[in-house]
């Protein structure tokens, strides 16, 4: 079974893995980014340093799609840094599909003169190093991110999240409640994005961007957290 099929069904001993990639790394960047990425289990999640990581995609399967950007905002439960925030439009490595260009508006112009992941790679991992990434929907930003590392450093990059679509389904579809109103017959809510934003008031923003959708995943949490926990809550509560 292999480490990221595990992580889905079982929380993983994030400390011990982040420590052997640290020691493994082939590149200073990433042993940075490990090494620094161990924040202690029992640490209040009001003081824990964030980043919303979001990430558009010529599709949703890792094998046959590639990234094409990514959006990082740095943040705490009570401030967003936008002016650290980092935005890049990257070259996929498999073809556009006009499908693609239709669901997330970055078109072949757009690619044809941009940067391979491999050039910003550097820089987008020391913005997140030291940082929890936060994530709506972790099965499309890690399993991505971990494969196009792979392809081009030739090792892994997986690591702790907060998953704010996780968060969600713990109310909205695990729930009690929630599985009552299955067995009535009536609909789930909706976990996603704009939807999950809606429920706490929060704006409605253009979606697929993925600055955009980084910076309201950031709000989720934001959110999240004042209605539904406390700023002492451990951060162990909340990975994924």
């Amino acid at each position: 079974m292999s480490f990221y099929s595990h992580t889905r069904k079982k929380q993983p001993n994030w400390s011990d893995y982040l420590a052997q990639r640290a020691n493994a790394a082939k590149g200073p960047c990433l042993e940075r980014f490990f090494a620094q990425s161990a924040l202690p289990l029992d640490m209040p999640i009001g003081e824990a340093p964030l980043v919303a990581l979001d990430m558009e995609t010529t599709g949703l399967d890792v094998n046959r799609h590639a990234i094409v950007s990514v959006g990082l905002v740095p943040f705490s439960l009570r401030r967003i840094s936008l002016a650290q925030r980092r935005y890049w439009v990257v070259r996929p490595s498999r073809t556009l599909s006009e499908e693609s260009i239709k669901f997330h508006r970055i078109t072949h112009s757009k690619i044809a003169e941009a940067p391979d992941l491999d050039t910003i790679l550097d820089e987008m991992l020391a913005t997140m190093t030291g940082r929890l990434a936060v994530v709506h929907y972790r099965h499309i930003e890690r399993p991505f991110l971990d494969s196009a590392v792979k392809a081009r450093r030739g090792e892994s990059l997986l690591f702790p999240v907060i998953d704010t679509m996780s968060l969600e389904a713990r109310r909205h579809r695990q729930s009690m409640w929630a599985r009552f109103r299955r067995w009535i017959g009536r609909p789930p809510a909706s976990i996603r994005l704009h939807d999950s934003r809606a429920r706490y008031g929060l704006p409605a923003y253009q979606g697929h961007h993925a600055l955009i959708d980084a910076l309201a995943t950031a709000e989720l949490l934001q959110a999240q957290v004042a209605r539904h926990y406390s700023l002492d809550t451990p951060v162990s509560d909340f990975l994924s």
